[in-house]
């Protein structure tokens, strides 16, 4: 993920360095640690079924993101590539914390809605 000046990560951006025309599927591609050849294919795709729409698009996204910003001028990019994870671990660790926070939430609801809530609150109010 490409980072701004001040070190904040810069989401959807375009890349005209590492791009053919405007740098959108390049910025795409660092986005979501794919490999832009991938994205170029899927575009080309895209633009085979919606046309009109599909390049429209993409123009579009073109004008409005914003270019990357990056300090990382001199530094070798295959080290930066190496440091990157691969898609396909961030979809794994996001689904795995999605579970997590979907049982943990299971768990709350199930105590709120039980008759032990509301015995732990008389309890409660019996200390005091």
């Amino acid at each position: 993920m490409a980072r701004d000046d001040y070190g904040r990560a810069q989401r959807f951006h375009r890349d005209p360095r590492h791009g053919r025309l405007m740098g959108v599927c390049a910025g795409v591609a660092d986005e979501l640690g794919c490999n832009v050849t991938l994205v170029r294919i899927i575009a080309v795709i895209a633009l085979f079924w919606f046309g009109v729409v599909t390049l429209a698009a993409y123009v579009v996204l073109g004008f409005l993101l914003p270019a990357r910003t990056d300090m990382r001028h001199d530094v070798d990019e295959a080290y930066w590539g190496s440091v990157r994870y691969p898609a396909g671990d961030g979809f794994r660790e996001r689904r795995h914390r999605r579970r997590e926070l979907d049982s943990n939430l299971q768990h709350m609801e199930g105590y709120v809605t039980s008759r032990r809530r509301d015995l732990d609150r008389q309890f409660r109010d019996l200390e005091h």
